[in-house]
């Protein structure tokens, strides 16, 4: 028997997808293989995200990995570090299995990266770095995808002005996807069967439907949820959101039962350490040329963590997540490629 799709999954485990009346937005941020090393603890840092980062990126080993096929089963989660965002997308991607191994040739993919204000451009690191969505859309088109549609909802400014502004169209365009508006009459009243707090919410139609939804989040700090991940970012595909910040972490555990990415990829290109989630001063973007992939988006949002000094059980998103049986946390038993592109 043929695995079921994401598609079949929703189609069976999210019931009563009615229909929606155009409502106005709330206001909220929506976002916030090569020789192995297995990690075999988590980083044990508790430090504040300036500083924690700082010696993060100042400790990154500089050696270049030698390519190699894996021998054994694949990672657990894969860490690219030390390379231009095209290279590393793509050596990380390659030792998750390659596109293939998400992307079935014909399917319709939405890739939802942060693109929360129309505030900033890219370097400020609110929103995620244009050159990794770009590569995402490329090798989606490169496996055989159908169409690769790219979107998020801001809070800040209007879809258009932030899809241009964050620099995301741009790069979109060039490799052959389409950035795609999010109309309110497209959110739709949806039931979340296994949430333990939330029990529905308006979702946006076409994430819903989707055959494959890459989830590309940026890092960065959050007064509310200590940081923006990859369950975070799932807030920019629901209507409604400030209803979610009491209990915010079980609510975006729910949510992350509900959509289900096929793949997250963690962008710390450029990571925002402090006034997130918006940012606006170069003083705090700390550059790490580094990015976190994983199938699991429990243990991808745990990894990412330590690039700020939080192990997981100080985020309550993921202690939440991982108590429903979303994913792992347990990043010491987990098999985690380090692969160093180039030199820091």
């Amino acid at each position: 028997m043929s695995k079921p799709s994401r598609r079949d999954f929703l189609k069976i485990g999210a019931a009563a997808v009615g229909s929606a009346a155009a409502a106005k937005v709330l206001a909220a941020c929506g976002a916030i293989a090569p020789e192995t090393a297995v990690q075999t603890s988590a980083p044990a840092s508790t430090a504040a995200p300036t500083q924690a980062v700082t010696e993060a990126a100042s400790a990154l080993p500089g050696e270049t990995a030698t390519v190699a096929p894996s021998a054994g089963p694949l990672p657990d989660l894969v860490v690219a570090r030390n390379g231009q965002p095209e290279e590393l997308v793509r050596r990380l991607i390659a030792a998750l299995g390659g596109m293939s191994a998400f992307v079935p040739a014909g399917a319709n993919v939405i890739i939802k990266p942060n693109i929360c204000v129309a505030y900033h451009t890219y370097e400020y690191a609110a929103t995620t770095n244009p050159w990794v969505v770009g590569t995402l859309v490329k090798m989606c088109l490169e496996a055989g995808a159908k169409s690769v549609k790219v979107m998020d909802l801001p809070f800040g400014g209007t879809q258009e002005a932030a899809y241009e502004i964050s620099g995301i169209r741009e790069q979109v365009q060039a490799a052959g996807g389409e950035m795609a508006p999010m109309p309110v009459f497209k959110f739709v009243r949806t039931e979340i069967p296994s949430a333990v707090e939330l029990k529905e919410v308006y979702a946006f139609e076409d994430v819903l439907k989707a055959d494959v939804l890459i989830n590309v989040p940026i890092a960065k700090v959050h007064d509310l949820s200590r940081l923006t991940l990859g369950m975070k970012n799932l807030m920019g595909v629901v209507r409604d959101r400030p209803e979610l910040h009491a209990s915010i972490g079980q609510n975006l555990a729910d949510l992350a039962s509900l959509f289900r990415p096929t793949l997250t990829v963690v962008d710390a290109v450029r990571v925002l350490v402090g006034h997130g989630p918006t940012g606006g001063s170069l003083d705090d973007v700390k550059q790490l040329n580094t990015l976190v992939g994983s199938r699991d988006i429990v243990a991808a949002d745990a990894y990412a963590g330590t690039l700020f000094g939080l192990q997981q059980d100080r985020l309550s998103y993921v202690k939440a997540a991982t108590a429903m049986g979303l994913g792992r946390s347990d990043l010491q038993n987990l098999r985690i490629e380090e692969i160093q592109v180039g030199t820091a």
